[in-house]
């Protein structure tokens, strides 16, 4: 079955400007989710979807890859996901589709494929597979009744059932589930329990700068543990 990974990507963008093609850890924003859907061992083909002429010009000098510009009618910041998502869908006839955003640079090649192999495992009983965030903790309604836990019975919160955020960084569906319910989260979705700092999606300042730190980090990791094996060498 034909796996096709689409990113949309906004040349405006009103809580953190530009950030699309803002430099993060070294590089564009965008370049280090289409890096992992590259590495991927289960995508057979990568779409960028776009409004700007700018955010064009900087993925086809990056890698060869197929670029659709949004129709005039799907500009603007209103248009729902769902029907950008349906434009891609009726410019390619591929099987399975996979949606994630440039605003989720920590999402790794491996998680991506495990998530693409756990909703073709699970296809007889779930029509999409969507990404959630695990919490256990205790939540709140606004009029302040406890939503998830008995506020006269203190337990510790790791015995608590956990609830699960909608965490924007992966969905997949078939085209069968889209048409349905022209929707990318279908009737009998799988829910797909991410670790939280791999998940974190950018849609304000603060979770841009969570993410380059976390980026930083990631990046010099195998520095420093090439570093400590040459010095435990030298130790011996």
């Amino acid at each position: 079955m034909t796996v096709l990974a689409m990113i949309s990507m906004k040349g405006h963008s009103a809580r953190v400007p530009g950030k699309n093609l803002r430099e993060m850890a070294g590089r564009p924003l965008y370049q280090w989710i289409l890096r992992s859907l590259m590495d991927s061992g289960r995508v057979d083909e990568i779409i960028v979807e776009t409004d700007s002429d700018e955010i064009e010009d900087s993925v086809r000098s990056f890698c060869d890859l197929t670029v659709l510009r949004r129709p005039r009618e799907l500009c603007g910041d209103q248009v729902p996901m769902n029907n950008l998502i349906g434009y891609t869908l009726s410019q390619t006839d591929a099987d399975v589709f996979l949606q994630t955003h440039a605003t989720n640079p920590l999402l790794k090649s491996e998680t991506i494929d495990d998530a693409i192999e756990t909703f073709l495992e699970h296809r007889r009983d779930h029509d999409s597979l969507f990404s959630v965030t695990e919490w256990k903790t205790r939540l709140f309604c606004r009029d302040g009744q406890a939503f998830n836990h008995d506020p006269n019975e203190l337990i510790p919160t790791q015995d608590l059932e956990p609830v699960f955020e909608e965490n924007s960084n992966l969905y997949i569906f078939t085209r069968a589930s889209f048409e349905k319910r022209h929707h990318r989260i279908g009737e009998t979705p799988f829910l797909y329990v991410m670790d939280r700092l791999e998940a974190v999606d950018i849609d304000e300042e603060c979770d841009f700068e969570l993410a380059e730190f976390l980026m930083n980090k990631r990046i010099q990791e195998p520095v420093l543990d090439e570093g400590l094996k040459v010095v435990r060498s030298l130790c011996r």
